[in-house]
């Protein structure tokens, strides 16, 4: 499986950004990105540029929308044509969804605990979620130095609380990136998991998102698989009812990924693996060693409905969460 550095939530001086789409394209191409979604707040007029920015920089443009609402902003990425916002009310963001979907799209949550009115008009998430599984993902981690952030803490946590309920849906980062400025701050990155290496990209990124086989990070990839009943289980798999009580566990992280784009400089850092049933393994581990290393487990697969890997460090004397893959669910 060949993984990407994508970066899900940017905007142009089509909306409130203050760059074009090939000053975006070119950014993000320099911090070692290989795909972008555009999502202008409540248009999709930037994306006359796309043909021209991909040819120049190499870098794929998936298509999307911030739908920008007083209740919330919703993120739609894949679509292939325009979907109407103004369809949005309150209780409506449900069938909103829908409508991103059956025209090729998948829907997330924009930053849900960010500061509302008077501070940002619908910033803060207000819609009425009738049904979780109308969305496809939780935007977790927004902005730079994401993780340390009191609101994005929320959103993990409250991503967490719906998986804990049986909820099934993926979390990304997102740089909200509005304009080309230098910056030393971390920088989170979502990758996605593409299995058919033969399809567009852009489909594959939007196919790889909507089945929750994405990883997220400030610098090192951490990705998760499963042995059960002799089958490997991916990232945004489900694992059949049928299972032996012992659950082989496989946990990699990739610290070769964005070469000389990050730097990590606490020299311990801390994987655990946590689900449903909270902590089942933890691991010690050295610095990034320029490498792919990686660790089995053995654990106890009763009474979990969900298990993730989590890297902890430390980052400019904070000790703080580095990356996190998405859930690996049992049926």
């Amino acid at each position: 499986m060949r993984w990407i550095a994508c970066e899900l939530h940017t905007h142009t001086f089509h909306s409130d950004g203050r760059q074009s789409l090939l000053e975006l394209a070119s950014g993000a191409s320099e911090l070692g990105f290989e795909c972008i979604a555009l999502t202008d707040h409540n248009t999709m007029s930037g994306l006359a540029e796309r043909e021209a920015a991909e040819r120049e920089t190499g870098m794929t443009v998936i298509p999307g929308m911030e739908w920008t609402t007083f209740y919330g902003h919703m993120v739609t990425v894949g679509l292939r044509q325009f979907v109407d916002w103004r369809q949005a009310d309150i209780r409506g963001v449900g069938a909103g969804a829908a409508e991103v979907r059956r025209h090729g799209g998948v829907a997330g949550m924009a930053h849900p605990f960010r500061l509302g009115s008077p501070i940002c008009t619908g910033c803060h998430w207000e819609f009425e979620v009738e049904n979780w599984q109308d969305l496809d993902y939780i935007e977790v981690w927004s902005g730079m130095f994401a993780p340390i952030k009191v609101d994005n803490r929320r959103a993990f946590a409250f991503w967490t609380d719906r998986l804990n309920e049986g909820v099934r849906i993926a979390a990304t980062s997102g740089r909200d990136w509005h304009e080309q400025s230098a910056t030393d701050e971390p920088i989170s990155v979502t990758y996605l998991g593409l299995e058919d290496e033969t399809a567009p990209v852009a489909e594959e990124a939007v196919r790889s998102l909507r089945q929750g086989r994405a990883a997220v990070t400030l610098g090192p990839l951490v990705t998760l698989e499963a042995e059960s009943g002799g089958l490997v289980y991916g990232i945004g798999a489900a694992i059949p009812a049928a299972r032996s009580g012992q659950l082989r566990i496989r946990a990699a992280v990739d610290s070769t990924v964005r070469a000389g784009k990050w730097e990590l400089s606490a020299p311990k850092f801390k994987l655990i693996l946590t689900g449903s049933a909270g902590t089942v393994a933890e691991q010690m581990l050295q610095g990034p060693s320029g490498s792919v290393e990686a660790w089995s487990f053995t654990v106890p697969d009763r009474g979990l409905s969900w298990i993730r890997a989590e890297l902890w460090g430390e980052v400019r004397g904070v000790r703080t969460m580095i990356a996190f893959t998405n859930a690996i669910y049992f049926d």
